[in-house]
């Protein structure tokens, strides 16, 4: 699988483990956080600060690939995004006082950091993507450009397998170490206390959740702020994770950043002039089918990055929890269901290649294009599942007015983890593919800016997540799960009726 590649390889995909930790980190708490943090009630408050947050991360790499294709300084442009995103995670995670007391203050400052995390992101990662495809510009590597971006892909999931996990057990090891145990439903039914919303029954949940866990069921107004500033200051320490790693990633692109291309010093050779010198036509017609694709991907990213919301919130209303207890700590909470995205990208890789390799020496290759339209449709299967899975359960409304549901109403966690499975599979006919179609039809002197074109289209199905978390709340269960299901099917089909188009001009 690693024969013939080039030496950069690696090491690029090494220095792109510490951001894909601390995405996945904020995939598995922010929303939750959001919520508990600042007492949003059902939640969309929270889902829209999400949605722009992460729609930013994805737009602000066209901006990160405007100022590395105009100034040619990739790897400078590369090792700011990495100390700015760093700076980013040490803002969100300075512990301050839950409930809070100042919403515009820690609001915007929270909101700050956010943003230098997502800025840092937008001029690090498409450039990264860049520099990657580059070194499959050389003939002696050209054939192996999908198989080099779906190794990437893995080597950069390594750490987010662990993200969620080490997140949610340092999380639950601070709420254990002042005198609690973790309880999922409490943060919500402390803020409902706080802000008057609270139903009788939900109350009389409250009073025996607080006993069961170590608090005072007699004084609950002591109990609630207590409790949620200790579970919030667990989030805060979580997020502080993500800077180690950051560090790490930044002392592994120093040191092999020479390892790695520089377009400012690409010349024409005899070998690559006819990549150089393309006549306008074709970059045209290079141009039109980038955007073409940027669009219909627009509602897979709508539907895929759903794991961070909908799905999120499925798990931590719906869902029965996983218990590991490590004696120190345990792992448990809803944000232990975001490692199995990680975990299957790196397990099922080698199988996806395999196949595509198999395939490729039966005569039965796949195109790029078709690929994209067969895990597009995939994703439509795995929010099919979701459907049958919720048809029995109650509306957001019915939950919250009893103050959640017991553990023998929730359903299995194999529920959502077979879920994930098939989303990553759809993940991995989708995403690295992608990056490789990009790297491949993009002109020359558009490359950066046209990995931050891809970004972009993830950024504007990214802006939409919080129309996920409305009908969560507000229609059935099944049905919100339909509109993903209808999103992935109008992407599949859209790509194969512009199939034979992006065929040709990916020739």
């Amino acid at each position: 699988m690693f024969k013939n590649h080039p030496k950069g390889l690696i090491p690029a995909a090494l220095a792109n483990m510490g951001e894909r930790f601390g995405f996945y980190i904020m995939m598995a708490i922010l929303l939750l956080f959001l919520n508990n943090k600042f007492g949003f009630t059902g939640g969309s408050t929270g889902a829209i600060i999400y949605s722009v947050f992460y729609a930013l991360i994805y737009i602000l790499a066209l901006v990160g690939g405007l100022i590395a294709d105009k100034t040619k300084k990739y790897k400078t442009t590369i090792l700011v995004g990495l100390l700015l995103m760093t700076v980013g995670y040490l803002i969100i995670a300075i512990p301050t006082k839950t409930p809070v007391e100042n919403m515009p203050l820690i609001l915007g400052f929270t909101c700050l950091g956010l943003f230098a995390i997502a800025f840092g992101n937008g001029l690090f990662k498409g450039n990264l993507q860049a520099v990657v495809g580059q070194l499959y510009d050389n003939p002696k590597y050209s054939h192996k450009r999908e198989t080099g971006f779906q190794i990437f892909y893995m080597f950069i999931n390594i750490g987010a397998m662990f993200a969620p996990l080490m997140a949610v057990g340092l999380r639950n090891w601070w709420v254990r170490s002042q005198g609690f145990e973790f309880n999922a439903d409490l943060p919500k039914l402390c803020n409902q206390y706080i802000d008057g919303t609270i139903t009788a029954d939900a109350q009389t949940r409250l009073s025996e959740l607080a006993a069961q866990v170590g608090g005072n069921a007699d004084n609950l107004q002591e109990f609630v702020n207590s409790y949620l500033n200790i579970f919030i200051e667990g989030y805060h320490y979580s997020f502080g994770i993500a800077i180690f790693a950051m560090l790490i990633s930044l002392a592994i692109f120093v040191t092999n950043k020479k390892q790695l291309p520089d377009p400012s010093l690409k010349t024409a050779t005899k070998e690559d002039s006819h990549i150089v010198e393309m006549d306008a036509k074709e970059v045209k017609q290079r141009l039109y089918a980038l955007f073409a694709v940027f669009g219909v991907v627009i509602f897979f990213w709508f539907s895929f990055h759903q794991n961070g919301q909908t799905l999120t919130l499925f798990a931590d209303d719906y869902t029965r929890m996983i218990n590991i207890d490590l004696g120190f700590t345990t792992l448990q909470g809803a944000e232990v269901f975001q490692a199995f995205n990680p975990i299957f990208v790196v397990f099922l890789t080698p199988i996806i290649i395999g196949l595509f390799g198999w395939l490729k020496a039966k005569g039965l290759e796949i195109s790029t294009p078709k690929k994209i339209a067969i895990g597009m449709g995939i994703a439509a299967l795995a929010f099919t599942v979701m459907i049958l899975g919720s048809l029995e359960l109650p509306s957001a409304s019915e939950r919250v007015a009893i103050g959640g549901l017991s553990d023998s109403a929730r359903v299995t966690p194999w529920l959502l983890i077979g879920t994930y499975f098939i989303l990553t599979i759809a993940e991995l006919f989708i995403s690295p593919l992608g990056i490789a179609f990009v790297s491949k039809v993009a002109p020359p002197k558009y490359q950066g800016i046209m990995q931050g074109g891809w970004l972009s289209a993830t950024a504007l199905g990214n802006q939409l997540l919080f129309v996920g978390v409305i009908f969560y709340n507000s229609i059935p269960l099944w049905a919100t799960w339909l509109i993903f299901v209808a999103a992935c099917l109008i992407s599949m089909f859209t790509m194969l009726f512009m199939l034979k188009w992006l065929e040709r001009v990916a020739k």
